[in-house]
């Protein structure tokens, strides 16, 4: 195997590192002792985030962009700047990182009782509800012009629509679902077994990282993140990788740059995802899409092996004011991130066209 060190700049230069190194622009605001979902109660959580641009003298400018699976607050850079959808100069936006991402309340930085594998569940909605708590205490924001989200930030934008729908006028969910369907749930499963199966693991209570473990969660990232296209075209190269090996040492350097039980914390929340168990809704996810009332640009990948677009179109089915425009790309998964200049073009004028 090649040394995955090598790779460290070119993730660093990618729309988003997933590498957590801390920046100057970063915020911490204290969430104090956090009432979960659960039950459980978290003392001294923390939401990370950072804000681009003002909120405007009429307060109807802001935009949330919630992080996303293996992403931080820099996810949305590449829709983030002059010339691009989300101008600072017109708009007020905020970028939260998820609990369990090692920069808001996570595993890898909590003290005991609730360190490593003792953390407790966290929800959609937990992250929904500290990010209200964020901007309506903190920020003074009492409206959201639009949530924004790629993968796991796009269940967390439909979460917001359900749940605070006088609250967001508009969402974009990009890549990603209201509901985990059991096909996700099955490969988010395989995944968790690559990581806790290593014997280094230990139960969540290593020492050292467990790098078996993490090696074959990279080649099962690897396979799932674009389509088989993408490979048939050795698309890799386009990401200044020579061959396929280079994909796995891709994904290892980025799976190495987070914690394992960070890695398995916010995979069992994907997994557990379901906007029909909102309050009021009895489990029943079709309900909760009917009753979104913001309008909902709804923006899948052609080639998404992880969000297939038919269950998206099935959920888009629901939603009373949506335009569902899927992206036209073989990158799969990874063409919600932006990885592709072209992909990157596409998302940038859909949703500048959709705010106007």
């Amino acid at each position: 195997m090649k040394s995955s060190l090598r790779l460290i700049p070119l993730l660093l230069s990618l729309p988003w590192s997933g590498i957590v190194l801390g920046d100057e622009d970063q915020k911490i605001y204290d969430l104090n002792d956090f009432s979960l979902e659960s039950g459980a109660t978290l003392p001294a959580a923390k939401l990370s985030y950072t804000v681009h641009g003002s909120m405007n003298t009429e307060g109807n400018n802001a935009i949330l962009v919630p992080s996303f699976y293996l992403g931080d607050h820099h996810g949305y850079d590449f829709l983030i700047g002059p010339g691009k959808a989300l101008d600072p100069e017109k708009y007020f936006i905020i970028a939260t990182d998820m609990f369990q991402n090692g920069l808001s309340s996570s595993p890898s930085n909590t003290p005991p009782p609730f360190d490593g594998a003792n953390f407790p569940e966290i929800s959609i909605r937990d992250n929904v509800t500290a990010q209200l708590q964020l901007l309506t205490a903190e920020l003074g924001v009492s409206h959201l012009r639009a949530v924004i989200g790629f993968s796991m930030g796009a269940q967390q934008a439909l979460q917001w629509a359900v749940s605070h729908p006088g609250f967001v006028s508009n969402i974009v969910p990009m890549c990603g679902s209201a509901v985990e369907h059991p096909h996700g749930i099955a490969r988010l499963e395989s995944f968790k077994l690559a990581i806790t199966t290593d014997q280094q693991f230990m139960d969540g209570q290593y020492v050292e990282p467990p790098i078996a473990g993490l090696r074959s969660a990279a080649v099962h990232w690897a396979a799932w993140g674009t389509s088989q296209e993408w490979f048939r075209r050795e698309a890799w190269q386009e990401l200044g990788l020579s061959e396929l090996e280079d994909v796995y040492d891709f994904y290892f350097a980025l799976m190495t740059s987070w914690d394992a039980n960070d890695l398995l914390a916010l995979a069992s929340t994907w997994q557990q995802n379901n906007v029909g168990d909102s309050p009021g809704f009895d489990g029943d996810y079709g309900a909760a899409l009917a009753a979104i009332s913001a309008r909902v640009l709804y923006m899948p990948c052609e080639t998404d092996l992880y969000f297939h677009i038919d269950a998206l179109a099935h959920e888009a089915s629901f939603i009373p004011k949506v335009t569902f425009l899927p992206i036209p790309s073989d990158w799969g998964h990874l063409a919600g991130g932006g990885f592709a200049e072209a992909d990157a073009a596409f998302i940038n004028e859909a949703i500048s066209n959709f705010l106007k």
